[in-house]
């Protein structure tokens, strides 16, 4: 994809829920699984989907809570959803992130160049901004795909 494909794949994700980030289970690729919801009205069944960060050079992930916040959601209770619905501070136990203020590419990202140049791929950086967490990457290509009911992205198998 170029930039600008890859910067309307992140508008179509805007404030969907995001389930889970991390590298693929074979360490090169970034992985963010995202459940993607419409207006019931509109008749669109939601969806589970993979943005696939490909030859992710760098992923850096920090937090986008206050030191307030954080001291106020230290409570273990509230890494489950049922007993920290009712408490103050942060509920860690809702297993997802709001897309918000969402994904975007950095315009002109030296890092990104200076990969580009010595691997000889387009390289891209992008910023995803949660109510949980800040992530950025520094990656080639972006690979969208839909998945299956049931999907397992860490199966063991035989």
């Amino acid at each position: 994809m170029n930039g600008s494909e890859i910067q309307a794949a992140f508008d179509d994700v805007f404030d969907q829920a995001l389930v889970f980030h991390g590298f693929a289970d074979y360490m090169r690729d970034y992985d963010m699984f995202i459940y993607a919801t419409a207006d019931p009205r509109t008749g669109i069944a939601p969806q589970h989907l993979r943005y696939r960060f490909t030859h992710c050079v760098r992923a850096s992930t920090t937090s986008a809570l206050s030191p307030q916040i954080w001291k106020q959601s230290l409570d273990e209770r509230l890494v489950d959803h049922e007993q920290g619905a009712d408490l103050d501070g942060y509920v860690w136990g809702v297993k997802w992130q709001a897309l918000y203020p969402g994904l975007a590419l950095v315009a002109s990202s030296s890092e990104a160049q200076q990969w580009s140049r010595d691997l000889g791929l387009p390289f891209h950086e992008a910023t995803i901004g949660t109510n949980g967490h800040i992530i950025s990457l520094v990656f080639s290509d972006l690979v969208v795909d839909v998945l299956e009911p049931g999907y397992a992205p860490f199966a063991v198998s035989d």
